[in-house]
């Protein structure tokens, strides 16, 4: 939690619609989490802890789970689900009868990562397959596919059409335009990958 001004001022709200919010640190890596309503339910992705964001994700409605999109992506989730009193999720394979769709983007021995899809709000959460932040993309992309993953992405989000694209890195796209955003970024993620790189790196 934030003890002092400093650390409140560390980070910043982001990606506000009207089934949730997102919050960002004020760092390099832009680590973001998400609060969404859907069904009368509040799930958390991928959460940093940060009080005024747990403040306000009671507010919006009745916690049901804190979801650990990204194997690895250990971040705080198991303790802002304590501090919540609801059940912490890691990459699971399914959440049945909740409003969340899990799908299925990496399975390896080294990094099991899953999407999540709110078909309601047509909000789609992505841990590290995608991301908005510069090193993840080539220059002109509104987003991009994760380097690591550029020569196989993540084809599974094709089918979808959100109107929110919410990342565990960098502030979301959202609008009419983010349809068209998430086909560039996997149609043309091989392609640009060298461009890429000279992002990741520069």
């Amino acid at each position: 939690m934030p003890t002092d001004e400093a650390d409140a001022k560390s980070f910043v709200f982001c990606d506000e619609f009207e089934a949730g919010f997102g919050w960002k640190a004020k760092e390099k890596l832009r680590r973001t989490s998400h609060a969404l309503l859907s069904r009368g339910e509040i799930w958390i992705f991928d959460p940093v802890l940060w009080e005024p964001a747990l403040e306000r994700a009671r507010e919006l409605g009745e916690p049901a789970g804190v979801v650990q999109l990204l194997d690895r992506h250990k971040r705080d989730a198991a303790e802002v689900a304590a501090a919540l009193g609801v059940p912490h999720y890691t990459a699971p394979d399914e959440l049945p009868t909740s409003p969340v769709e899990v799908v299925p983007l990496v399975d390896s021995r080294f990094w099991k990562e899953v999407a999540a899809w709110l078909p309601e709000i047509q909000a789609l959460v992505v841990a590290d397959a995608l991301g908005t932040v510069g090193y993840f993309r080539a220059k002109g992309e509104p987003i991009g596919v994760h380097p690591l993953l550029r020569l196989r992405p993540p084809k599974a989000l094709g089918r979808l059409e959100p109107r929110h694209i919410l990342c565990g890195h960098g502030a979301g796209v959202h609008g009419e335009e983010a349809p068209a955003a998430l086909r560039e970024a996997l149609g043309t993620a091989r392609r640009r990958l060298p461009r890429a790189l000279l992002s990741t790196f520069r």
